[in-house]
């Protein structure tokens, strides 16, 4: 029988409706410096074809026209993975375009090569624009260099496509109205073979990738100059994440180990301790910015786990099982408030952290298939789930919405003009008591 470790909270854990993407005008300024991005990012495109040409890959044509259609002639193919893209405020594109944009990599088909596609997500209507229409397209290689990973840098402008040759990184330029895929240069990703796992540093500093030949790159970021590069990592890699303060990374492997490693010394610091009927899958740091903790998936026998560890000592502080289905995989809210875990049957469940309790189930999101990846939204209580045969699903959570700037300044004007409507009565009524 496995032994029940009691759970302690600790104190300070306190369908898509079709819509057409939008064109402002952009200002003569604005239009100015993105001519001068556009001509940069097109200089590191031609780069970029001649390294792709050292790798054995042919450079591709500029982006194709969409066409709507499940199959077919013109038909794209299956989104086999997807990122959340949240630009900045100050980044110089018009106030028109979305703060929120969408990346999808699709797969190859007959008549349509692999691409990354860029959407628009409308936050009030929790739907993306139309997916025959994406604001942009480009192609990411040849048939079998389907996109396997999406890795979108913390400032909104770059993302990285892991394929099976390597990794590609794009460039989000605004021109002409438009939105705009540039390649660039970026040799020490290009020629990596196929990779299972990105990841930006929280500060976009640091940059890593995990392989399926178990080697663990860690990059400065956008330099590329190597921080630490280590062949034998694991046997292959099966998960990896970053912490908030951009100091460890922990990585799992297939055959149930996992490593934290120490970034800045570009080595390993120690081996997540486990007994040999335990396997540790998929983990994640906490993002709340209070005492740090990391949380892990673990299968031990036939039970399916999900355990904190100290990241001060690096010891199991408890668990609890939310699922009891083989789980696929594990994700983390921007601001560290829930979990969501992904099964094997195609559902997936968000967890309150606080209180360490489901907060909201989602039910055959992909019937009868593993969900291949799972991400919150950065500013929206929704996430964006994958499945390599169902493609990608929006789903809006049933959670309690978070409470916005304006309405707690509301609350607390409130609570003044209430203290001193209050104060006045009560002066009032005193001065009354006391005249002769």
């Amino acid at each position: 029988m496995l032994a029940a470790i009691p759970w302690r909270t600790p104190p300070w854990l306190p369908s898509v409706q079709r819509l057409a993407p939008r064109r402002p005008p952009a200002s003569l300024v604005s239009s100015a410096v993105s001519s001068l991005q556009l001509q940069r990012s097109k200089r590191q495109a031609a780069n970029a074809s001649r390294a792709e040409q050292s790798c054995g890959t042919a450079p591709r044509p500029s982006p194709i026209s969409p066409m709507a259609g499940n199959g077919g002639e013109g038909a794209v193919g299956k989104v086999a993975c997807a990122a959340w893209i949240r630009r900045r405020d100050d980044d110089g594109w018009p106030p028109g375009v979305s703060r929120l944009l969408v990346a999808f990599g699709r797969g190859a088909t007959a008549s349509s090569p692999p691409l990354v596609d860029l959407l628009e997500f409308d936050a009030k209507a929790s739907a993306l624009s139309s997916e025959s229409e994406p604001l942009a397209r480009v192609t990411v290689g040849e048939a079998a260099d389907t996109p396997r990973a999406i890795a979108v840098h913390p400032g909104g402008r770059e993302l990285v496509c892991a394929t099976a040759k390597g990794c590609r990184v794009f460039n989000l330029v605004y021109k002409d109205f438009g939105i705009h895929l540039i390649s660039r240069a970026a040799s020490p990703l290009q020629c990596v073979g196929p990779q299972k796992c990105l990841a930006f540093s929280t500060d976009g500093a640091k940059f890593a990738v995990g392989g399926e030949d178990g080697r663990l790159r860690i990059f400065h970021w956008p330099s590329l100059n190597v921080i630490l590069d280590e062949p034998k990592a694991h046997k292959s890699f099966r998960d990896m994440d970053i912490s908030l303060d951009s100091k460890f990374l922990v990585s799992s492997s297939i055959d149930g180990s996992a490593r934290i490693w120490n970034i800045d010394e570009g080595a390993p610091l120690i081996n997540l301790t486990r007994s040999s009927d335990e396997k540790i899958e998929y983990c994640r740091f906490s993002r709340d910015g209070a005492k740090p903790f990391l949380f892990c998936t673990l299968v031990k026998g036939h039970d399916v786990l999900t355990m904190a560890v100290d990241i001060s000592n690096w010891k199991r502080i408890g668990y609890k099982r939310f699922s009891t289905k083989p789980i696929s995989t594990l994700a983390i809210s921007l601001e560290g408030k829930y979990l969501a875990l992904g099964n094997r049957d195609g559902d997936f469940c968000a967890v309150e952290i606080k209180k360490m309790e489901v907060a909201h189930w989602s039910k055959k999101v992909h019937l009868g298939f593993p969900v291949s990846s799972i991400e919150f939204c950065p500013t929206e209580r929704v996430v964006i789930s994958t499945s390599h045969q169902w493609g990608a699903e929006i789903t809006k959570l049933d959670v309690p919405p978070e409470w916005k700037v304006w309405q707690i300044w509301l609350v607390l004007l409130s609570l003044f003009v209430s203290s001193a409507v209050l104060f006045y009565l009560f002066f009032k009524h005193v001065r009354l008591n006391l005249r002769p």
